[in-house]
C-alpha cells in the first residue's frame, strides 16, 4: 500500500527528528484505530477510515508539517462526517451507533471529549520519564499518593506538590487547544 518516502525532518514531532511515511503508519496505526473505532464504533469503518487518511497523507506528504497531528485531525474529521451521515443507521436490526457512555451526548461533544483525551496524552507523553510516571501511576492506576511514593522512593509530599505543578503546567498547555476549564 506505501510506496517508499523520503525522510522528512519533522523536528515538530515528539521523539522523531526524521520519519518516514512507513515509520509513521507503524508506529500510528493501532492508536488510530482505536481513536476511529471510538468515534464509530465500527471496526471495518474505522480500518476504512484510517487507511483512507494514511492514503491522503501519502498525496499530500511534502505539505504536512505535522504528520501525526494531520492524521488525527484527519481521523476526527472523517469520523464526524460519517456520524453526520449515518446517525441513525441500523443494520440487521441492531444499533450500530457508538457507545458514548454518556447517553444522550452529542457527536459534537463526543469528538470534543476524545480530541481533548488525544490531545492531553500526546502532552502527558512529552512530559520527561519521573513526571510521565507520576501521572501514569495516579491518574490511570488510580494509586494513592502513598502507594505512588512507594513505587517511586519519592516522599509523599514531594508526590503531591510535583503532581500539582505537572497538572498546572498541563493546564497551562491545554489553554491554547481551547481547553480552560478541565472537569
Amino acid at each position: 500500500m506505501l510506496q517508499q518516502t523520503p525522510r522528512v525532518n519533522r523536528s515538530d514531532e515528539a521523539g522523531l527528528s526524521e520519519l518516514s511515511l512507513r515509520e509513521l503508519f507503524d508506529a500510528e496505526e493501532t492508536t488510530l484505530l482505536r481513536y476511529a473505532f471510538s468515534l464509530t464504533g465500527r471496526r471495518a469503518v474505522a480500518e476504512e477510515i484510517v487507511q483512507d487518511v494514511f492514503l491522503q497523507l501519502h498525496i499530500h506528504w511534502e505539505n504536512v508539517e505535522s504528520p501525526r497531528a494531520w492524521l488525527v485531525r484527519g481521523v476526527r474529521n472523517r469520523a464526524f462526517d460519517l456520524l453526520k451521515k449515518h446517525q441513525r443507521e441500523v443494520l440487521d436490526g441492531v444499533s450500530h451507533e457508538p457507545d458514548s457512555g454518556a447517553g444522550n451526548e452529542s457527536p459534537e461533544s463526543m469528538l470534543s471529549r476524545i480530541e481533548l483525551t488525544v490531545a492531553l496524552r500526546n502532552l502527558v507523553a512529552q512530559l520527561d520519564e519521573t513526571d510521565r510516571q507520576l501521572v501514569t501511576l495516579k491518574y490511570f492506576e488510580n494509586l494513592s499518593y502513598r502507594e505512588i511514593s512507594e513505587n517511586t522512593g519519592l516522599s509523599v509530599g514531594n508526590v503531591g506538590y510535583r503532581l500539582h505543578h505537572i497538572l498546572k503546567d498541563l493546564g497551562v498547555k491545554m489553554r491554547p487547544l481551547g481547553i480552560d476549564n478541565l472537569s
